[in-house]
Protein backbone atom coordinates (compact mmCIF):
# COMPACT_ATOMS: atom_id res chain seq x y z
CA UNK A 1 0.00 0.00 0.00
CA UNK A 2 1.33 3.43 -0.92
CA UNK A 3 2.11 5.73 2.01
CA UNK A 4 -0.58 8.19 0.91
CA UNK A 5 -3.23 5.47 0.78
CA UNK A 6 -2.11 4.09 4.14
CA UNK A 7 -2.41 7.51 5.77
CA UNK A 8 -5.88 8.03 4.28
CA UNK A 9 -7.00 4.64 5.53
CA UNK A 10 -5.63 5.34 9.01
CA UNK A 11 -7.34 8.72 9.11
CA UNK A 12 -10.64 7.14 8.07
CA UNK A 13 -10.31 4.56 10.82
CA UNK A 14 -9.68 7.27 13.42
CA UNK A 15 -12.70 9.25 12.24
CA UNK A 16 -14.90 6.16 12.38
CA UNK A 17 -13.71 5.31 15.88
CA UNK A 18 -14.25 8.86 17.10
CA UNK A 19 -17.86 8.77 15.87
CA UNK A 20 -18.76 6.99 19.07
CA UNK A 21 -17.89 10.10 21.05
CA UNK A 22 -20.25 12.30 19.05
CA UNK A 23 -23.79 13.02 20.14
CA UNK A 24 -25.73 10.42 18.16
CA UNK A 25 -29.03 10.92 19.97
CA UNK A 26 -29.84 7.25 19.45
CA UNK A 27 -31.26 4.88 22.04
CA UNK A 28 -29.33 3.23 23.61
CA UNK A 29 -26.08 4.98 22.75
CA UNK A 30 -25.21 3.60 19.34
CA UNK A 31 -22.78 4.86 16.77
CA UNK A 32 -22.04 3.57 13.32
CA UNK A 33 -18.65 2.21 12.37
CA UNK A 34 -18.38 0.85 8.83
CA UNK A 35 -22.07 -0.05 8.84
CA UNK A 36 -21.97 -1.64 12.30
CA UNK A 37 -23.14 -0.45 15.71
CA UNK A 38 -21.12 -0.11 18.87
CA UNK A 39 -23.21 -0.34 22.03
CA UNK A 40 -22.54 0.20 25.71
CA UNK A 41 -25.00 0.25 28.60
CA UNK A 42 -24.98 2.65 31.49
CA UNK A 43 -23.93 1.26 34.88
CA UNK A 44 -26.64 0.41 37.39
CA UNK A 45 -26.90 3.37 39.74
CA UNK A 46 -27.90 2.56 43.31
CA UNK A 47 -29.37 5.03 45.74
CA UNK A 48 -26.45 4.55 48.13
CA UNK A 49 -24.16 5.95 45.44
CA UNK A 50 -25.57 9.44 46.05
CA UNK A 51 -25.48 9.78 49.82
CA UNK A 52 -22.69 10.21 52.37
CA UNK A 53 -23.51 10.14 56.07
CA UNK A 54 -27.17 10.44 55.17
CA UNK A 55 -26.68 13.63 53.16
CA UNK A 56 -27.25 14.13 49.45
CA UNK A 57 -23.88 14.13 47.68
CA UNK A 58 -24.34 16.57 44.82
CA UNK A 59 -20.90 15.86 43.38
CA UNK A 60 -21.66 12.14 43.17
CA UNK A 61 -24.94 12.99 41.46
CA UNK A 62 -23.11 15.18 38.97
CA UNK A 63 -20.63 12.37 38.32
CA UNK A 64 -23.52 10.07 37.38
CA UNK A 65 -25.13 12.69 35.15
CA UNK A 66 -21.84 13.27 33.35
CA UNK A 67 -21.63 9.50 32.80
CA UNK A 68 -25.08 9.77 31.20
CA UNK A 69 -23.87 12.64 29.02
CA UNK A 70 -20.78 10.71 27.94
CA UNK A 71 -22.88 7.64 27.23
CA UNK A 72 -24.82 9.60 24.63
CA UNK A 73 -21.98 11.80 23.43
CA UNK A 74 -23.55 14.96 24.86
CA UNK A 75 -20.99 17.81 24.81
CA UNK A 76 -19.16 17.95 28.15
CA UNK A 77 -17.02 21.06 28.57
CA UNK A 78 -15.02 22.60 31.37
CA UNK A 79 -18.19 24.56 32.29
CA UNK A 80 -20.54 21.60 32.49
CA UNK A 81 -20.12 20.59 36.13
CA UNK A 82 -20.53 24.15 37.39
CA UNK A 83 -23.64 24.64 35.22
CA UNK A 84 -25.36 21.47 36.44
CA UNK A 85 -28.19 21.78 38.96
CA UNK A 86 -29.08 18.54 40.71
CA UNK A 87 -31.80 17.81 43.27
CA UNK A 88 -33.34 14.83 45.04
CA UNK A 89 -36.26 17.06 46.12
CA UNK A 90 -35.52 16.17 49.73
CA UNK A 91 -36.64 12.56 49.28
CA UNK A 92 -33.29 10.91 49.95
CA UNK A 93 -33.93 8.72 46.89
CA UNK A 94 -32.07 10.44 44.02
CA UNK A 95 -31.64 7.23 42.00
CA UNK A 96 -35.44 6.93 41.88
CA UNK A 97 -36.70 10.51 42.01
CA UNK A 98 -34.74 13.61 41.09
CA UNK A 99 -33.50 15.80 38.30
CA UNK A 100 -30.39 17.33 36.81
CA UNK A 101 -30.61 20.33 34.51
CA UNK A 102 -28.61 23.05 32.81
CA UNK A 103 -30.49 26.31 32.27
CA UNK A 104 -29.01 27.89 29.17
CA UNK A 105 -31.43 30.81 28.91
CA UNK A 106 -34.29 32.27 30.94
CA UNK A 107 -35.03 35.72 29.61
CA UNK A 108 -37.81 37.36 31.61
CA UNK A 109 -37.77 40.47 29.40
CA UNK A 110 -38.19 38.82 26.00
CA UNK A 111 -39.77 35.74 27.58
CA UNK A 112 -37.98 32.70 26.31
CA UNK A 113 -36.32 29.83 28.11
CA UNK A 114 -34.08 26.92 27.12
CA UNK A 115 -32.74 24.17 29.32
CA UNK A 116 -31.54 20.60 29.03
CA UNK A 117 -32.78 18.05 31.54
CA UNK A 118 -31.07 14.79 32.44
CA UNK A 119 -32.82 11.77 33.94
CA UNK A 120 -30.92 8.68 35.06
CA UNK A 121 -32.34 5.24 34.21
CA UNK A 122 -35.86 4.84 35.66
CA UNK A 123 -35.55 8.18 37.48
CA UNK A 124 -38.76 10.17 37.95
CA UNK A 125 -39.27 13.91 37.72
CA UNK A 126 -42.10 14.42 40.24
CA UNK A 127 -45.56 15.58 39.31
CA UNK A 128 -45.84 19.37 39.32
CA UNK A 129 -47.43 22.35 37.63
CA UNK A 130 -46.73 26.07 37.20
CA UNK A 131 -48.77 28.89 38.69
CA UNK A 132 -48.74 32.40 37.26
CA UNK A 133 -45.74 34.35 38.61
CA UNK A 134 -46.12 37.68 40.33
CA UNK A 135 -46.17 40.77 38.14
CA UNK A 136 -46.73 40.65 34.41
CA UNK A 137 -44.92 37.40 33.66
CA UNK A 138 -47.11 34.69 32.11
CA UNK A 139 -47.64 31.24 33.53
CA UNK A 140 -45.13 28.79 32.09
CA UNK A 141 -46.03 27.07 28.84
CA UNK A 142 -43.48 24.48 27.80
CA UNK A 143 -42.60 21.55 25.59
CA UNK A 144 -39.94 18.83 25.55
CA UNK A 145 -37.75 17.46 22.78
CA UNK A 146 -36.17 14.12 23.64
CA UNK A 147 -32.58 14.13 22.42
CA UNK A 148 -31.39 10.75 23.69
CA UNK A 149 -32.85 7.78 25.51
CA UNK A 150 -36.53 7.44 26.35
CA UNK A 151 -38.76 9.60 28.51
CA UNK A 152 -42.33 8.75 29.42
CA UNK A 153 -43.94 12.19 29.43
CA UNK A 154 -47.16 12.18 31.42
CA UNK A 155 -49.90 14.79 31.59
CA UNK A 156 -53.61 15.39 31.21
CA UNK A 157 -55.69 13.19 28.95
CA UNK A 158 -57.04 9.67 28.80
CA UNK A 159 -55.58 7.38 31.46
CA UNK A 160 -53.37 4.86 29.65
CA UNK A 161 -50.82 4.32 32.42
CA UNK A 162 -51.60 0.60 32.72
CA UNK A 163 -50.49 0.17 29.11
CA UNK A 164 -46.94 0.91 30.28
CA UNK A 165 -46.13 -1.69 32.98
CA UNK A 166 -42.47 -0.69 32.78
CA UNK A 167 -43.34 2.58 34.55
CA UNK A 168 -42.76 2.11 38.27
CA UNK A 169 -43.68 5.14 40.37
CA UNK A 170 -41.27 5.35 43.33
CA UNK A 171 -42.65 4.87 46.82
CA UNK A 172 -41.10 8.21 47.79
CA UNK A 173 -43.67 9.90 45.53
CA UNK A 174 -46.09 9.08 48.33
CA UNK A 175 -48.82 11.44 47.10
CA UNK A 176 -49.26 9.33 43.99
CA UNK A 177 -49.99 10.91 40.65
CA UNK A 178 -53.11 12.67 39.43
CA UNK A 179 -52.43 12.70 35.67
CA UNK A 180 -51.92 9.44 33.80
CA UNK A 181 -51.86 10.13 30.07
CA UNK A 182 -48.51 8.72 28.93
CA UNK A 183 -46.59 9.58 25.77
CA UNK A 184 -43.53 7.41 25.22
CA UNK A 185 -41.07 9.87 23.70
CA UNK A 186 -37.83 8.86 22.00
CA UNK A 187 -35.11 10.83 20.17
CA UNK A 188 -36.68 13.42 17.89
CA UNK A 189 -40.10 13.33 19.56
CA UNK A 190 -41.50 16.65 20.77
CA UNK A 191 -44.30 16.72 23.33
CA UNK A 192 -45.94 19.95 24.46
CA UNK A 193 -47.78 20.68 27.69
CA UNK A 194 -51.49 20.16 27.02
CA UNK A 195 -52.43 23.54 28.49
CA UNK A 196 -51.15 26.17 30.89
CA UNK A 197 -51.44 25.15 34.58
CA UNK A 198 -51.77 21.43 33.80
CA UNK A 199 -50.01 18.84 35.97
CA UNK A 200 -47.19 16.81 34.41
CA UNK A 201 -44.33 14.46 35.25
CA UNK A 202 -41.73 12.35 33.49
CA UNK A 203 -39.93 9.07 34.02
CA UNK A 204 -36.87 7.86 32.10
CA UNK A 205 -36.46 4.52 30.39
CA UNK A 206 -33.80 1.95 31.21
CA UNK A 207 -31.02 3.96 29.57
CA UNK A 208 -32.01 7.34 31.00
CA UNK A 209 -32.94 10.39 28.96
CA UNK A 210 -31.61 13.73 27.80
CA UNK A 211 -34.38 16.21 27.08
CA UNK A 212 -34.38 19.78 25.78
CA UNK A 213 -37.10 21.93 27.32
CA UNK A 214 -38.35 25.12 25.69
CA UNK A 215 -40.76 27.55 27.32
CA UNK A 216 -41.83 31.16 27.52
CA UNK A 217 -40.29 31.72 30.98
CA UNK A 218 -39.48 29.86 34.19
CA UNK A 219 -40.02 31.05 37.75
CA UNK A 220 -39.01 28.74 40.63
CA UNK A 221 -41.38 30.41 43.08
CA UNK A 222 -44.34 29.50 40.85
CA UNK A 223 -43.63 25.76 40.71
CA UNK A 224 -46.03 23.59 42.70
CA UNK A 225 -45.55 19.88 43.39
CA UNK A 226 -48.25 17.31 44.00
CA UNK A 227 -46.45 15.84 47.04
CA UNK A 228 -46.43 18.35 49.90
CA UNK A 229 -43.02 17.31 51.29
CA UNK A 230 -41.45 17.71 47.84
CA UNK A 231 -43.20 21.04 47.35
CA UNK A 232 -42.02 22.36 50.73
CA UNK A 233 -38.45 21.27 50.05
CA UNK A 234 -38.40 22.85 46.58
CA UNK A 235 -39.78 26.14 47.89
CA UNK A 236 -37.44 26.11 50.90
CA UNK A 237 -40.20 25.94 53.51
Amino acid sequence: MHTKHFLLAAASAIIAASACSQWSGQQPAKCRQDGKHCEKSLPAFGNADFYADGKFDEEAAKDAVIRLMEHYGYPVTEKTRAQLWVSDYGTGRFAELGLAAIMYANDTDDRYMLQDMFLLPHQMLPEHWHEKPAGDLPAKMEGWLVRSGTSYIVGEGDDNLLAFPEIKIPACHEGGVTVKHVVKAEPGDFVALSRVFSHHWQLAGDQGAIITEVANVHDNASVRHQVKAINDHFLGK
